[in-house]
């Protein structure tokens, strides 16, 4: 059985409608928001009625002038603040064609609203679909809230379900050849034991971030970062140009980044997930110690006496904690790329951890905290990506921007070590 979910302001005639303004005009104070509706839907109706006698003239009236002719009324719903109202408007059909005719009001009015966006806002402020209703129509305001408003939560999620996914699909087609990245962080974000997300950040030559992309998996193996690589590569990122690469530290993330884009490719390894794995397995009364010897190592401008710092911290390891002495010679290398490189101090702060998409993962768990169950890989990356959009909105400029052209350099010396007279801006950075 059908059931009624048009409001009763909506089906009135026009003195009625006139008549409900005056009143909600008098009670403006205590409900604005029924102020507006009311008043918007009087003003709605009068366009509707309006667009009606331009194409069939008044009602029953013999227009032969007018392309159509009128074909009595109908019922239909507009946007309005997060859901939908429905009101009666008048058709008008073609003398022609014996179609219906389009009543401009109609279709502008239709499409607005809002509803995907409401619904997506919403939800990744964390609001239930159950209660969305309630954070868009208050009792209180005497705005009508009945079913079939598209309040409910079936159809919020239907709602929030279309709009990310045409995002999703949208923004993994951009296209990326006008980036000028220097940077790219790659990391992953486990959803649950058998679902991983791997994502990728990139830092342009102005210091704005930007997400680049997302792919699912069931682990961060080689296969899953080569299908994230390919993915930005048929987008146009051009895996001739030498960046600076991020990583946690995961094997597969270094050998896939090296076969796409050269073995030579500088890849920094997370100094903050290496600090944290090597005092994990110490002594809680060795962590200071360990700490000061891996910063006073880090903040050195010569590679060559932070590796001989590093490698006496391992040797005096030995005896304590050997296996901890064997991780901390484990990627020494990829540990010290940014100071090889010849970055300032401050650069080599802002870009020898992934630090920019940690965050950016804080962000997506925060979106993505009341779903308590992954259906499919594919509701997963939907969530993921409105997540990482979301975080894009908070991004700031990399706070050593002022320095990258340093960096720009350093990745054309380092691919070329005989290029010169690149570096103007760099020196005067």
């Amino acid at each position: 059985m059908n059931r009624p979910i048009t409001s009763p302001l909506a089906l009135a005639s026009m003195a009625d409608l006139t008549a409900a303004v005056e009143e909600a005009r008098d009670d403006v104070g205590a409900s604005f928001e029924r102020f507006c509706l009311i008043a918007g839907l009087a003003s709605l109706t009068q366009m509707l009625e309006e667009d009606a006698t331009a194409l069939a003239g008044a009602p029953h009236a013999r227009a032969a002038d007018k392309p159509g002719y009128r074909w009595g009324r109908t019922k239909g719903p507009v946007g309005f603040h997060g859901g939908k109202v429905e009101m009666e408007r008048p058709r008008v059909r073609s003398k022609a064609t014996g179609k219906e005719l389009a009543l401009p009001s109609w279709k502008e009015a239709a499409e607005a609203g809002w509803l995907e966006q409401w619904a997506m806002n919403l939800m990744l402020m964390n609001v239930a679909t159950r209660k969305v209703g309630r954070a868009v129509r208050l009792p209180e305001a005497g705005v009508p809230a009945e079913a079939g408003s598209g309040l409910s939560k079936s159809a919020v999620s239907r709602r929030f379900k279309a709009l990310t996914q045409a995002r999703l699909e949208e923004w993994m087609a951009s296209d990326l050849s006008a980036l000028d990245l220097l940077v790219i962080q790659i990391d992953g974000l486990h959803m649950d034991d058998n679902l991983l997300m791997l994502g990728a950040v990139g830092v342009d030559a102005d210091g704005r971030k930007h997400p680049l992309g997302v792919v699912e998996g069931a682990t961060e193996n080689a296969a899953t970062v080569q299908a994230l690589l390919d993915n930005l590569i048929d987008r146009g990122l051009d895996p001739a140009v030498c960046r600076l690469f991020i990583v946690d530290g995961a094997k597969a993330l270094t050998k896939a980044i090296r076969r796409t884009f050269g073995a030579d490719i500088p890849i920094q390894r997370c100094q903050v997930h290496k600090a944290r794995n090597i005092t994990e397995r110490l002594d809680p009364k060795l962590h200071a110690a360990v700490r000061r010897a891996l910063r006073q190592a880090w903040e050195l401008n010569d590679a060559d006496k932070a590796e001989r710092l590093l490698r006496n911290l391992a040797r005096r390891m030995e005896l304590e904690a050997p296996g901890v002495s064997k991780s901390i010679l484990e990627g020494l290398d990829e540990i010290l790329t940014v100071i090889r490189l010849g970055l300032p101090l401050e650069l080599r702060r802002s870009l020898a951890s992934t630090n920019i998409i940690e965050s950016m993962n804080a962000v997506i768990r925060q979106v993505c905290r009341n779903v308590k169950r992954w259906r499919d890989a594919k509701m997963a990356l939907r969530w993921t990506a409105s997540g990482m959009l979301e975080a894009a909105k908070g991004f700031r400029r990399l706070k050593a921007h002022k320095q990258l052209p340093v960096l720009k350099a350093a990745l054309l010396k380092h691919r070329d070590p005989d290029a010169t007279g690149v570096d103007q801006t760099a020196e005067a950075a």
